[in-house]
């Protein structure tokens, strides 16, 4: 299996879990947030549903400068827009990765702010952190849910709420 079809298929697998856990976030919800420090729903979900469009943003450039290029992220208002974020990005990331070349994951990939250099990676690296960052913070909308009392759903087995 090429490294292109080893990434498709997490990031397939990925994105079921993703979609599941999303989905679970109440309209009523997206101001709150569990601490003062701490992103509100809106934030942290419209974050992973944009995180998908990294894998093509590691594909078709050479980096990300955030000093030039700052963030602005989708406006989002309840789950079926989240969704929708999350669909589109879903699908422009494995759009690029399906007609990307194995040479082009082995290019260089540099984030940065201005002059100080965040990560130096190849791309196919990058692609990698993209679905940690996923998996991370989907984790944390996870922790967000359960403080909130709401059903989390299985990620890699059962949960507490959704046992075998």
């Amino acid at each position: 299996m090429s490294q292109i079809e080893m990434l498709l298929k997490e990031m397939n697998q990925e994105a079921n879990t993703t979609r599941k856990m999303l989905g679970r976030i109440p309209d009523d919800k997206y101001d709150w947030q569990p601490h003062e420090k701490s992103m509100t729903i809106r934030s942290l979900a419209t974050h992973i549903a944009e995180l998908p469009s990294w894998v093509a943003m590691a594909v078709t450039t050479d980096g990300l400068d955030f000093a030039t290029t700052p963030y602005q992220p989708k406006p989002i208002d309840n789950t079926a827009q989240v969704l929708e974020l999350f669909e589109d990005s879903l699908a422009e990331g494995k759009e690029q990765l399906t007609n990307a070349t194995e040479d082009q994951l082995e290019g260089r990939w540099v984030l940065r702010n201005g002059d100080q250099v965040l990560s130096d990676s190849t791309k196919g690296e990058i692609i990698r952190m993209t679905f940690s960052q996923i998996v991370h913070h989907r984790a944390q909308l996870g922790v967000y849910l359960r403080l909130l009392n709401i059903p989390i759903p299985g990620s890699y087995g059962p949960s507490a709420d959704e046992p075998f």
